[in-house]
């Protein structure tokens, strides 16, 4: 089991930086791949960007590439996501979630392949 919690998000102007975070407590974070997603109002949850375990290997959403990076630290059981050139429809709640695997290397885009996820966070870009 483990529990992942969420960084607060917040209100960001178009075109900002935001870096959210996710702590993971309970068994050893390394052995998740983790992944970021998140879903908007009156849409269904998507892919933002995904590590794998090692860290060693990331994925991003063609819309968040070149602005987004994903990242971790396994001492300290965290993933990252750092936000730049915020777009007003990026405004959602963005959820961290965590998959246990084997596979030291692959990523997983898939939301129903994850096994735990955080309580969610809001991010609110103006235009």
């Amino acid at each position: 089991q483990v529990q992942l919690v969420e960084s607060e998000g917040g209100l960001v102007q178009a075109g900002g930086s935001l870096r959210l975070s996710c702590a993971a407590s309970g068994r050893t974070f390394s052995s998740y791949a983790t992944g970021w997603f998140r879903q908007a109002p009156g849409k269904e949850r998507e892919f933002v960007a995904g590590i794998a375990r090692s860290g060693g290997v990331t994925y991003y959403a063609d819309s968040v590439k070149g602005r987004f990076t994903i990242s971790r630290d396994n001492a300290k059981n965290t993933v990252y996501l750092q936000m730049n050139s915020l777009r007003p429809e990026e405004s959602a709640v963005y959820y961290c979630a965590a998959k246990s695997t084997l596979l030291t290397m692959l990523v997983y885009r898939d939301d129903s392949q994850y096994d735990y996820w955080g309580q969610g966070t809001q991010v609110t870009v103006s235009s």
